[in-house]
């Protein structure tokens, strides 16, 4: 999102991180704007219940944890690799100032969030009330029209694993493979090699 020249022009630093490796913690103050450079990571919580619930999956380009860093709070989830991974860190202080100077760069985050907050009120609405067919398709549609641009005509292989779509959605695995062979046979999506496609 933005360009590498601009974070290193403000300061940051490019962070190696292993996978299962944590960066953050919920409850920690928030201090640094967090951009990918490669790999994967994913901001989540765990219930009472030690139910993990998927917040967000971040990849190339990708930034992650605004919102806290911006009202000065902390983090409201963790942030884990989910495979080795490279970050680009900026200081608080250094972000504010590149946001300031920068208005097209402030434009671009704030369509970023405006877009995740439109993905947590759908999600949040599926949860509450749609049988779980309808939760996934939702989820699916989502990550196919606005994380990967794929038209609505264009096959799009799903890139969640069963696990991280019964994270997202509030399910269970077990609950999500049955799903997914029910959609399967009511054609919704089709199954090729073990990978969803819809």
């Amino acid at each position: 999102m933005i360009s590498e020249s601009l974070l290193i022009q403000y300061g940051a630093i490019r962070i190696s991180i292993k996978k299962t490796e944590i960066l953050f913690n919920e409850s920690d103050k928030a201090k640094n704007f967090y951009q990918m450079y490669s790999g994967e990571i994913k901001m989540h919580n765990f219930n009472d219940d030690g139910k993990e619930f998927i917040q967000g999956i971040f990849t190339t380009g990708d930034s992650f944890g605004e919102p806290p860093l911006l009202i000065n709070k902390k983090y409201p989830a963790n942030a884990t690799a989910i495979i080795d991974s490279e970050v680009y860190a900026l200081k608080r202080d250094s972000f504010i100032k590149l946001l300031q100077l920068n208005p097209e760069v402030n434009l671009q985050i704030t369509t970023a969030l405006a877009q995740r907050l439109y993905f947590k009120s759908i999600m949040a609405s599926e949860i509450s009330s749609q049988e779980p067919e309808h939760r996934i398709i939702k989820l699916i549609d989502y990550f196919k029209e606005t994380i990967n641009k794929t038209t609505v005509d264009e096959k799009y292989q799903v890139d969640l694993t069963r696990q991280q779509i019964a994270d997202f959605t509030g399910l269970r695995v077990e609950t999500v493979i049955r799903a997914i062979k029910s959609l399967e046979k009511k054609k919704l999506l089709y199954i090729n090699k073990g990978k969803v496609f819809r």
